[in-house]
């Protein structure tokens, strides 16, 4: 089994910043990408933030210059700062690990953890 854990969600006012973290454990040999996806109420999820095992990142567009995804690979953690926020940030945030298990590979997620930005 494999828990993906994120911490760090908050009320934040406008112009602020929050950092999310995101770890797992469990039956893991070797953890490939990381990442962080969100979905605001009524919309769909969306990809946030990726990460691969080599360090290569990914952002979605509207996270560009003000989000920045790391990765400790020793502690199987993941991290999202979060700059320069704005109310269309408010969002459930999810954290997904693609673990390796000897012959096994599957995607795991994290319960999701708030993010909302408001005056």
């Amino acid at each position: 089994q494999v828990q993906v854990v994120e911490s760090g969600g908050d009320l934040v006012q406008p112009g602020g910043s929050l950092r999310l973290s995101c770890a797992a454990s469990g039956s893991i040999s070797s953890i490939n990408a990381m990442g962080w996806y969100r979905q605001a109420p009524g919309a769909e999820r969306e990809l946030v933030a990726a990460i691969t095992s080599g360090g290569t990142t990914n952002y979605a567009d509207s996270v560009k210059g003000r989000f920045t995804i790391s990765r400790d690979a020793a502690k199987n953690t993941v991290y999202l700062q979060m700059n320069s926020l704005k109310l269309e940030d408010t969002a459930v945030y999810y954290c997904y690990a693609d673990i390796v298990y000897y012959n096994y590979r599957r995607r795991s997620w994290g319960q999701g953890t708030q993010v909302t930005v408001s005056s």
